[in-house]
């Protein structure tokens, strides 16, 4: 298992940057894939963003252009630096890690999350 930590999220207005950090319990070189999930008020969870490697990533066409997720292996630190805000961006932003074996997953862990609101 890994904890996973969330910050960086707040209010902003449309237009404007926020950049959120998910601070890992272990060293996420170890970790199959981690990446940026959203959840808005009545919409079911959504991926944004995904780190597969140091050289390939995964993003939702609503974000791509405007979002960049990247990790730091020496901090155990993903981010997701977000250009451009819309209100329809308005969400709260969970990090996410899987770890997969030979056998299956070995886990699915969640952070707590953050709230990101966009003003109009």
């Amino acid at each position: 298992q890994v904890q996973l930590v969330e910050s960086g999220g707040g209010l902003v207005q449309a237009g404007g940057s926020l950049r959120l950090s998910c601070a890992a319990s272990t060293s996420i070189s170890t970790i199959s894939l981690m990446g940026w999930y959203r959840q808005a008020p009545g919409k079911q969870r959504e991926l944004v963003a995904q780190l597969v490697s140091a050289t390939t990533t995964n993003y939702a066409d609503s974000v791509k252009g405007r979002f960049t997720i990247s990790g730091d292996n020496a901090k155990n630190t993903v981010y997701l630096q977000m250009n451009s805000l819309k209100p329809d961006d308005t969400a709260v932003y969970y990090c996410n890690a899987r770890k997969f074996s030979r056998g299956g997953l070995v886990y699915d862990n969640w952070g707590q999350g953050t709230q990101v609101t966009v003003s109009s």
